[in-house]
């Protein structure tokens, strides 16, 4: 299992929207303060997922953290895409 795959289930663990805000915020410790972060959940065919949008304070701590987790730009923001347990 790759890095970004085991913190990416490290944050499926968290079950909700409030437990990933703050494992984002533990887990982003290592790339920069965040300064803005939106979780949405959602369900389909069985299958939650939660869209976490989210800034750094830096585009370099970004790219750092795009690397790291597999995330991707949406428009200013990062997104990364949890799969949440069922």
């Amino acid at each position: 299992m790759t890095i970004s795959a085991e913190r990416l289930k490290t944050l499926a663990g968290c079950g909700d929207a409030t437990g990933l805000r703050s494992a984002f915020g533990e887990l982003c410790t290592e790339f920069g303060r965040v300064t803005r972060l939106d979780v949405f959940t959602m369900a389909e065919a069985e299958k939650r997922r939660a869209l976490c949008f989210l800034r750094l304070e830096s585009e370099a701590q970004e790219r750092r953290l795009m690397a790291a987790l597999g995330a991707s730009r949406m428009g200013e923001d990062l997104l990364v895409i949890v799969d949440l347990p069922s």
